[in-house]
Order: structure tokens, then C-alpha cells, then sequence
């Protein structure tokens, strides 16, 4: 294991030692059984455990004289509507998954523990940030959300403000975290404090589903900073 590697390591295991010391959520999916080689995570999968996720579309009592072709039928496409709409949650979660992944990566290549390397190790560290931003790139995962123009801008204009917060973080986190409170305020009809106005109206041009994964991203970037901000 190569001297980057070893450091990141250290961060990540600093971040885990804080997220249980203050029980706050922070973006970044962490267990104990993780392993920086995933791959292995697969290698005990049989084709039994395989074919055990694959949906499984039962008619119940086929033979039964009181149902028409049609009402049968009928069944089992409800019973197909309920796969695709598990289907369709679990790519969301993976989704949002792969979001805080890449928020967290960003995170930590804006904060202060970067700082602290010297030139040589701050290249190491982040070419081995690199080898995973890209390799988390590798996975895609699409769920369509229909959008009009205007809210494919909203969107759009929503990701910049969100993405300006991860890069002050470093040089601002008191300010970062009031202005990702009033972004939370912003996406709330029933907060408790102010909103940023101009957040509010750009957040509104998005989709239902656009402003509940933003939430969401929001809520684990404050967590983030008030772990970070707590113990750093």
C-alpha cells in the first residue's frame, strides 16, 4: 500500500472516529466490513444469491373460474408495477449514493487536512483522489426525471450554489454552514429561521423529486460541516 493511499486511509478512518464520537450522519457511506479492494466483496456471491434478486411474477390461483383473462392479466401487470417501482427506489438510492460519494471526495480535497501536506504529498494524495473520483464515475446510474427547459436551468443553477458551498468550506466554514442552513430553511415550507430568497425561487423552478434528492444532499453536507467544524 503506497504512502497516499495509507493517508487517505487515516482521513477516513479520522472521519469515521468523529461521526461515532458526535453520532451525527456525515456524507459518506461507511461500514465496518468495507474494503478499499471491492472487488473481493464478490467473489463469495454464488449463483444462488444471483438468482435470488431476480423478480419473481406468480400467478395466484390461475385456474381459478372467477377471474377473466383479462383481470389475470390484470394481476400481473400490478404485480410487475411493484418490481419496477422498487427498481426505480433502489437506482434513486444508489444515485444519491454515488452523489455523496463524489460530495465527500470533493469535500475532503477542499479541506484543511490538505493544507497541512507538503507539495509532494498533496500531489500524491490527490492523484490517489483522482483514481477514485473516476473510478466512482465508472458507475452510472440513470433514473429519468421529465424536466422542461426551465427546470433543467433551475437544476443546473441550483448543483452551482451547492457546489460554491463545498469550496468555501475550507476558507469559510462558519459562513458556509449559515448559508447551507438557509438553503435547508429555503427548501422547507415549515422552517424555523431565515431563507435565502434567491435560493428559494431557483430551488421552486425544480422538479418534486429534484427538490427532495437537493434536500437531501443539503442535509448531509450540514452534517458533514458540523461534524468537521465539532472536531476539526
Amino acid at each position: 500500500m503506497d504512502a497516499g493511499r495509507k493517508y487517505l486511509n487515516r482521513c477516513l478512518v479520522r472521519v469515521k472516529s468523529l461521526a461515532v464520537a458526535s453520532k451525527a450522519a456525515i456524507p459518506l457511506p461507511y461500514s465496518d466490513n468495507w474494503n478499499m479492494e471491492i472487488d473481493k466483496d464478490w467473489q463469495g456471491c454464488s449463483e444462488a444469491d444471483s438468482s435470488s434478486q431476480v423478480p419473481q411474477i406468480i400467478e395466484a390461483n390461475p385456474d381459478s373460474p372467477q377471474k377473466s383473462p383479462k383481470d389475470r392479466l390484470i394481476d400481473l401487470f400490478d404485480q410487475v408495477e411493484k418490481h419496477v417501482e422498487r427498481m426505480r427506489r433502489d437506482a434513486l438510492r444508489m444515485e444519491e449514493e454515488k452523489d455523496i460519494l463524489l460530495t465527500t471526495l470533493d469535500t475532503l480535497r477542499n479541506s484543511e487536512m490538505m493544507i497541512e501536506l507538503n507539495e509532494s504529498e498533496r500531489e500524491e494524495v490527490n492523484h490517489f483522489a483522482e483514481h477514485i473520483f473516476n473510478r466512482c464515475l465508472t458507475v452510472e446510474v440513470h433514473v429519468k426525471t421529465t424536466r422542461d427547459p426551465m427546470q433543467e436551468d433551475s437544476l443546473h443553477q441550483v448543483n452551482s450554489y451547492i457546489d460554491s458551498l463545498v469550496v468555501s468550506l475550507r476558507e469559510d466554514p462558519t459562513g458556509t454552514k449559515t448559508r447551507c442552513v438557509m438553503y435547508m430553511n429555503a427548501c422547507s415550507s415549515q422552517a424555523q429561521g431565515a431563507a435565502d430568497k434567491n435560493f428559494e425561487a431557483v430551488i421552486l423552478g425544480c422538479t418534486l423529486d429534484d427538490q427532495k434528492r437537493i434536500k437531501k444532499r443539503l442535509q448531509g453536507l450540514l452534517d458533514y460541516i458540523d461534524t468537521s467544524t465539532r472536531f476539526g
